[in-house]
């Protein structure tokens, strides 16, 4: 893993230019992971409603290409998430994880009902949480705006992005807080883990 080239991967990856431009250099590098690219072939077995896989995975894909890195070194996981308000048991969320394990094998794909995060936020992390109301408004509260991102194919192959705050950040490296959830203590741990794995990470401190 070298960062050789890191200067000419910056003037090619789009930063501060078009939104268009900015998706296709997005696509672009995403289709070189075949991680991600097995993942996205592959969720549609699945029949999930409202799905898409994102944040980390998509995030550090990018970094992992500014920094000369393999594209999935440092990624702990890959989340693929789905909305499904009409099913809210364990057990349903449950056949989706094991029918995971069974298709993607070895790749560590964790999967998510984002509809009933709710019902297990306050165990988890201290403090409830409301219902989400749909997958993008999941999606909205993810903890930093580059992670705030999230990708699929529709049935014509056509590349479909969820990005609420847009991809200057991710492309930048810039890591900024998404207050709308998470607390300083989380942004915190987060950031001090990647800045130890992404260097060039440009880290806004939390402001209170």
């Amino acid at each position: 893993m070298t960062d050789n080239g890191y200067e000419h991967k910056m003037s090619r990856i789009a930063y501060n230019e078009d939104l268009k431009a900015q998706v296709d250099c997005l696509e672009q590098i995403l289709q070189q992971n075949k991680v991600i690219q097995k993942i996205l072939k592959l969720a549609p077995k699945f029949q999930m409603p409202n799905w898409y896989l994102g944040a980390g995975c998509i995030a550090q894909t990018i970094w992992n290409e500014l920094h000369g890195f393999d594209l999935n070194y440092g990624i702990k996981d890959y989340d693929l998430v789905y909305y499904d308000s009409n099913n809210l048991s364990d057990e349903k969320e449950e056949l989706y994880i094991q029918k995971g394990k069974e298709l993607f094998k070895d790749i560590p794909v964790e999967i998510k009902n984002e509809a009933r995060v709710h019902l297990w936020y306050k165990k988890r992390f201290g403090y409830p949480i409301r219902p989400y109301q749909s997958i993008e408004d999941a999606i909205n509260t993810w903890p930093t705006t580059a992670t705030c991102i999230a990708v699929k194919y529709n049935d014509k192959s056509q590349f479909i992005i969820y990005a609420p705050y847009g991809l200057n950040d991710l492309l930048g490296m810039i890591v900024r807080p998404n207050k709308t959830q998470i607390t300083k203590e989380t942004y915190l741990r987060k950031v001090e883990r990647w800045k130890t794995i992404w260097h060039k990470l440009k880290i806004i401190p939390w402001s209170e």
